[in-house]
């Protein structure tokens, strides 16, 4: 598979993201191992999980568990798989989630995760949310602290504002390699903090890439630019909207949710699908304004 870059690392372009297979209505275990499974052996390299990713029920870090068992049972060397996760967030049934971003709340999370995970120090430690009630730069001192304790390798923030942003660079300096926030063609709210990425070099993961597609007019339908341009390539409509997503920036990273291995080897596919100036054009002026 193409790769991509966080901070030093030599990633896949295509990442799978492991929230559904943690949260209410996820599938059963042996289906959620074989779609991690189906993803290695599609050649993806980075895994997205949080401790957050679970059930009441369950408790936190239910997908950092499972995640740590499928790299366990897959038959081939894991030895370069990212896997990246997330601290900040407590799961509740009824949303919001409840934020904490207290530094000692941070470090303690961030060892009980590399713990569930069953490594020395995490690959990529990310900062789930702002907290609101804590200013942002204290929040991020405990990654400082991580960084410097080699608890965590890496050092990232997710649901980030430009400003947010430019506080994480002054706070973690080059430590800061990557940004995840929701974006898509029909949630374009993110492409200032996508394009900032790109000027700094930092990695721009988007979560929930496929999502909220029907507000954009059924991009699977047959009378938009994305699913006429599927079915004239006769591939997904899913991998056109990856593949016009890894053409913005050459720092984007799609992250896809899946629960099926057939899910993540279609996606994992929109990595080698090459599209035309032409047709990235029109798929760009077919998706909504912000």
């Amino acid at each position: 598979m193409k790769q991509r870059r966080i901070g030093p690392l030599s990633v896949s372009a295509i990442g799978l993201g492991g929230m559904p297979m943690s949260i209410p209505g996820r599938p059963d275990r042996d289906r959620s191992i074989a779609t991690v499974h189906a993803a290695l052996d599609s050649g993806i390299t980075l895994i997205d999980t949080a401790d957050a990713y679970t059930t009441e029920a369950d408790g936190q870090g239910h997908n950092e568990e499972l995640i740590a068992e499928a790299l366990r049972t897959w038959s081939g060397d894991t030895s370069d798989v990212l896997v990246a996760t997330k601290g900040g967030l407590i799961f509740r049934s009824s949303p919001p989630w409840e934020n904490n971003g207290h530094p000692a709340y941070l470090k303690k999370a961030a060892k009980e995760s590399a713990r569930r995970l069953g490594v020395e120090a995490i690959g990529l430690y990310q900062f789930h949310r702002p907290d609101r009630q804590i200013d942002y730069a204290e929040s991020l001192g405990a990654f400082v602290d991580l960084l410097d304790e080699g608890v965590i390798r890496m050092a990232g923030i997710s649901n980030a504002s430009i400003a947010e942003i430019q506080i994480a660079r002054e706070v973690l300096g080059d430590r800061l390699v990557s940004v995840q926030n929701q974006f898509s063609p029909a949630y374009r709210d993110s492409l200032g903090e996508l394009d900032y990425c790109g000027q700094h070099g930092i990695a721009f993961l988007p979560w929930s890439p496929l999502g909220g597609i029907s507000k954009a007019g059924e991009v699977g339908g047959e009378h938009t630019a994305f699913g006429a341009l599927a079915e004239e390539l006769g591939v997904s409509p899913q991998q056109v909207v990856l593949a016009w997503e890894l053409s913005l920036s050459p720092v984007v990273i799609p992250i896809p949710g899946a629960s099926r291995p057939e899910s993540i080897r279609d996606s994992a596919a929109a990595a080698e699908l090459e599209l035309t100036e032409q047709q990235l054009e029109a798929l760009s002026a077919s998706v909504p304004a912000r």
